[in-house]
């Protein structure tokens, strides 16, 4: 059982873009349970368990929201989500639009969603509601005065429905901007089951059986692991979950807030840590220019497609790997299941992510949609079709398809307001979120050539230090 290591934080109170959001890791000793359950599951239907599980309870349904009637008022929704994740998410708009009479339509928006934004703004033509996957990208809009405070109806429904914590990342000065409608918990490791059959290898708990599992994969016939280079937020997520277990939640939130230096010893050791897998030579799959053209999406279809002979075994990422898998023949439970991110210290990572609805309008539409994304009807919506993770509490349980997702639903909901949020999202977007720059562009340079840890190390404080002078 990992030890409970969880910080406290002072709510309504202005936190820089840098230091949001940086509350403590999911360890509490009920969340790890939950989440062991959940990893441990074939997939099998537990709709007959008990109800009073957290997040279970699910009483008040947002039928009984009473949303307003917006007969053929526009509402424009902006958001980076493309593909299954796109699908899914204009369900939960169609169900909006049979509620209240409006016309909803889908913005794509491009990365950074911040940059994409001002030139709407700049145009005249601001989007009623945008999706921010970053909670420096909240700071950023209300300091560019786009973002409008949430109504008094969205409010009640996150009192009711959301842990503080999850509130407090929304917020500025004490006010509410962001209604986090999609989490994820980006500690985990998915894998093919019959590849780990086919080589006689378990579940790895330590950096070390894992990077021994991995040989034993290769030597097996089939490459170990698959990297989605070509997203850059992937491979960051890999630095933040190893630097996390292997140097411990005060160090995080010290490189969090760049309140320690990139040069900083923690970082060499992380970056070794990480430069072991990437520079393994056959462990990633097409070798690193490879992973540099791999998509996040392709990078999980690889791992569980070609039968025995997939070009990979193992694929690293959050709860929204299911989806993607569910494009695939696999099957979460049976053909594909994951494991939590080996514990390179002495304790396992869980690092959180999420996307928070935020009003640009102030229009009846606007705030309509951010109440109804703030209820656990428009949550199930999603929750049924798999790859997400809801922090509303009041989202039933059984709304997941197997218990592998409600086993990482349930942790995270236990952990209440004891999240550590993604690193690079805390960061100034220039620095830890945009394509071709900062933090992105050092890592895939760093996948290119992993031996070159303090060159790597000196141009992330070099970009971090005019990023942050800056924010």
């Amino acid at each position: 059982m990992m030890r409970s290591t969880l910080r406290t934080r002072t709510p309504n109170t202005r936190r820089a873009r840098r230091t949001r959001g940086a509350a403590a890791k999911i360890v509490a000793s009920a969340a790890v349970g939950a989440l062991a359950l959940g990893l441990s599951a074939c997939g099998g239907d537990d709709k007959d368990k008990d109800d009073d599980k957290a997040g279970g309870g699910g009483k008040e349904s947002a039928a009984t929201v009473q949303l307003p009637k917006l007969d053929g008022e526009k509402v424009s929704v902006a958001a980076v989500w493309g593909g299954a994740e796109r699908k899914v998410f204009l369900k939960v708009l169609d169900e909006f639009e049979k509620r209240t009479g409006a016309e909803v339509s889908f913005v794509p928006a491009q990365d950074p969603i911040i940059s994409f934004l001002e030139s709407k703004v700049a145009g005249g033509q601001p989007p009623d509601v945008a999706m921010l996957p970053q909670v420096g990208a909240i700071e950023q809009a209300v300091q560019n005065k786009w973002a409008k405070p949430v109504g008094p109806e969205a409010q009640k429904q996150l009192t009711k429905n959301y842990a503080q914590g999850w509130q407090d990342l929304g917020a500025v000065d004490g006010k509410q901007y962001g209604v986090y409608f999609k989490a994820a918990n980006k500690s985990l490791i998915w894998y093919n089951t019959e590849v780990f059959t086919n080589a006689g290898v378990k579940e790895p708990k330590t950096w070390k059986e894992f990077m021994k599992t991995a040989q034993t994969v290769y030597d097996s016939g089939v490459t170990p692991m698959s990297v989605g280079g070509a997203e850059a937020w992937t491979l960051t997520d890999w630095f933040e979950n190893i630097y996390l277990s292997q140097a411990g939640p005060e160090k995080y939130d010290q490189l969090a807030q760049h309140k320690i230096k990139w040069t900083d010893p923690s970082v060499k050791d992380a970056l070794t840590t990480l430069g072991e897998l990437f520079g393994k030579k056959g462990f990633i799959a097409g070798g690193a220019d490879g992973a540099l053209q791999t998509e996040f999406p392709a990078s999980v279809k690889q791992t569980f497609t070609g039968g025995d002979q997939p070009k990979a075994g193992m694929v690293f990422e959050g709860d929204m790997v299911s989806l993607s898998i569910a494009e695939t023949k696999a099957e979460v439970g049976k053909d594909a299941k994951v494991f939590p991110f080996p514990a390179v210290g002495d304790e396992s990572p869980a690092v959180v992510g999420g996307d928070a609805a935020v009003a640009l309008k102030n229009s009846k539409g606007a705030q309509a949609l951010l109440t109804f994304l703030a209820t656990p009807d428009a949550a199930k919506i999603w929750a049924e079709a798999g790859g997400f993770v809801s922090p509303n509490k009041a989202l039933d349980l059984k709304a997941y398809p197997n218990d592998v997702q409600r086993g990482i639903a349930d942790a995270l909901i236990k952990a209440g307001d004891d999240i550590r949020f993604d690193m690079s999202d805390q960061a100034p977007q220039s620095f830890g979120g945009t394509p071709g720059k900062g933090e992105w562009k050092a890592l895939q340079d760093f996948l290119k050539n992993p031996k070159n840890v303090a060159g790597t190390q000196q141009t992330l404080e070099d970009a971090a230090a005019k990023a942050y002078k800056k924010s």
